[in-house]
């Protein structure tokens, strides 16, 4: 009578199911359950937090990198210590190495780092080189044997020849790194005066140009390595017994043909 007079929206408690029966609606949390959802969330914080912390300062360091990338003089001499101008930005940006390894970028360049980094300017490590006007590569082409030693070495590409052909100089295209020179086996190459001095459209396009070339270098090696990879096996072929009991099949298979065969021009013997 009860449940008739409250109706079904209404219901006393004797009419309605158990609390553990009941379909909960949602709600926001509130009290215990509260509680509950912010320690879950403190759980997860905690397990991801690492993560994400190496994550943001891997990014933080990424970005710092290319700020410093890009005041540095892309000439990719390696006088740094480093193997081009990116390793040496990195190893800026992480704090592993000083800002004034770079003597193309002199002291104009440390006193951009500085600003950038805010830390004080350091005088020019002249360990590494001595700072002064660009000078490009020359080829004294009477006496180039063409062994492409020099091409090789040349992070920007601007060397062009031959296998035992005569070589040459892009002179707008070289960056004074001198890094063809050592390996010349008959020094035959010289650095001589621009006659101009280096830009910050030149630091760009030789970013671009050593990028290109250590993209061909990577295909390069992959290229050779499949080449001289181990070919497959050969698939194991059948014993000699096999071939032995094809040949007895194939052996009885003509004898009972040309049997056969007799049989039906003579059918007077058969």
């Amino acid at each position: 009578m009860g449940c008739a007079r409250w109706g079904i929206g209404f219901l006393p408690w004797w009419c309605r199911a158990p609390p553990i029966l009941r379909v909960p609606r949602f709600t926001y949390p509130t009290g215990a359950a509260l509680h509950l959802y912010g320690a879950a969330l403190h759980l997860y914080g905690a397990a991801f937090q690492p993560s994400y912390v190496f994550y943001c300062r891997l990014m933080k360091s990424r970005l710092l990198a290319d700020r410093v990338d890009a005041l540095l003089p892309q000439t990719q001499c390696t006088k740094c210590g480093y193997d081009g101008c990116r390793p040496y930005a990195e190893a800026i940006a992480e704090g592993s190495a000083p800002i004034n390894r770079c003597p193309p970028g002199g002291d104009e360049g440390i006193a951009a780092l500085s600003a950038l980094l805010q830390t004080p300017a350091l005088p020019l490590d002249l360990e590494r080189g001595e700072p002064g006007p660009l000078l490009v590569a020359r080829i004294d082409e009477s006496h180039c044997i063409g062994c492409t030693l020099c091409i090789q070495a040349c992070p920007v590409d601007a060397i062009v020849g031959a296998n035992k052909h005569m070589h040459t100089v892009l002179a707008d295209w070289c960056t004074g790194c001198d890094l063809c020179v050592a390996p010349c086996p008959v020094d035959c190459i010289q650095m001589v005066p621009a006659g101009r001095a280096w830009s910050a459209q030149d630091a760009t396009i030789s970013r671009q140009r050593h990028r290109n070339h250590l993209a061909r270098v990577e295909r390069l090696a992959s290229d050779n390595a499949r080449l001289m990879a181990p070919e497959a096996p050969a698939a194991p072929s059948a014993p000699a017994t096999d071939d032995a009991q094809s040949e007895d099949r194939k052996r009885s298979a003509i004898e009972s043909a040309l049997a056969r065969a007799r049989a039906r021009r003579n059918p007077t013997q058969s």
